[in-house]
């Protein structure tokens, strides 16, 4: 699990900006939580063969133990 926060700079056109934070609050996420999740699976499509971490990989609701037990998610 993540244990710090890190700040992102980010420059990005305000017609964008607007139309994507109108979006995130149509469905009740802010901004930040959207761009996390993006970020996360931009890294687990493009490592490669770069060896991830257990908690960038794990699925949202299911412990590592049962992931690791081959248990089905529910």
């Amino acid at each position: 699990m993540e244990q710090r926060t890190a700040r992102l700079t980010i420059l990005i056109d305000p017609r964008k900006k607007r139309i994507f934070e109108e979006i995130c609050a149509a469905q009740d996420l802010r901004s930040s939580q959207v761009v996390r999740k993006l970020i996360k699976q931009y890294i687990i499509e493009h490592a490669g063969n770069r060896p991830l971490p257990d908690w960038l990989t794990a699925q949202p609701g299911k412990s590592n133990s049962d992931a690791e037990a081959g248990k089905p998610e529910i």
